[in-house]
């Protein structure tokens, strides 16, 4: 079953009397050895993506990222992707193969080809991906190893 954030799994919660945001991302259930390369990978990533800050989430959990309003959300040891495909059509960006999804105008982005998939959901509010792609793929090449090749 593909995993999707809807907007009841990713959606800012607003704090009474605090400035901070706090958005709401379901962590995935990866195995232990996924969830230590993730842990690894999402305490690594940047306070700014696209220029937004970095917000908190709940429920807290090593797996998972937030940043700004709309939210931008990362979620690493997500299940494979149910669009995955041998004939699927991914983009490369800086050697990282993405998953983009809906193909017609995407908001989902799944990082494939390594030990744990890692998905970043952009609003199309924050117009151009590459530039968050970039960053995260940076990491994800940095910290969860590769495949063999042709494997996704």
């Amino acid at each position: 079953m593909l995993k999707r954030w809807t907007a009841a799994a990713l959606l800012p919660i607003a704090l009474t009397g605090c400035g901070a945001q706090t958005v709401r991302v379901e962590p995935p259930e990866p195995d232990a050895a996924t969830a230590e390369v993730c842990a690894d990978l999402v305490a690594d990533l940047p306070d700014t993506l696209l220029d937004a800050e970095r917000a908190e989430v709940r429920p807290a959990s090593d797996l998972t990222a937030a940043w700004g309003d709309p939210a931008i959300g990362l979620r690493c040891g997500v299940d494979r992707p149910a669009a995955l495909k041998p004939d699927s059509l991914l983009h490369e960006i800086d050697g990282i193969p993405w998953l983009f999804e809906p193909e017609d105008a995407p908001t989902v982005f799944t990082a494939v080809g390594h030990e744990a998939y890692v998905e970043l959901t952009v609003p199309q509010a924050y117009g151009a991906p590459a530039p968050a792609l970039t960053a995260i793929g940076d990491l994800v090449s940095e910290h969860v190893p590769a495949l063999p090749d042709g494997q996704l």
